[in-house]
């Protein structure tokens, strides 16, 4: 990390992408991370925006229901660097498809939620009038 780069301590991580010091340790622990995090002379942990960047991601691909075994499996992925692209592109459109259908099936759930609310607002309607 150059000397122009801002360091930042887990707190300012933890809240800039929104996880906890000890979600930020677990995801260090489970080997999410792209990079090893870089410690200071007094052994506590220094990020970069790269850093940030890459959890912000990881944030979105859990926040999507990805497992952490594939996201562990694209973080090893990208860690390797070039040449393994289609892996990385097969793995995400595999995912993307699971998200397609948790789409699917949340539009079927909320056109549910929709008709019954229409039904108690109608219920409701009938009384006030």
């Amino acid at each position: 990390m150059s000397d122009i780069e801002r360091r930042l301590s887990i707190g300012e991580v933890a809240e800039r992408t929104g996880l906890s010091v000890h979600a930020l340790r677990f995801y260090e622990r489970e080997g999410l991370l792209a990079t090893p995090i870089r410690r200071d002379p007094a052994g506590r942990r220094v990020y970069d925006e790269d850093d940030v960047d890459w959890l912000t991601v990881c944030v979105i691909l859990r926040g999507s229901a990805m497992p952490l075994p594939q996201i562990r499996r694209y973080t090893e992925l990208v860690r390797g660097g070039e040449g393994n692209e289609a892996e990385r592109l097969d793995l995400l459109r595999e995912h993307r498809q699971r998200v397609l259908d948790q789409m699917d099936q949340l539009r079927k759930c909320l056109d549910l939620v929709n008709y019954k609310v229409g039904v108690y607002e109608d219920i409701l309607d009938e009384r006030a009038a």
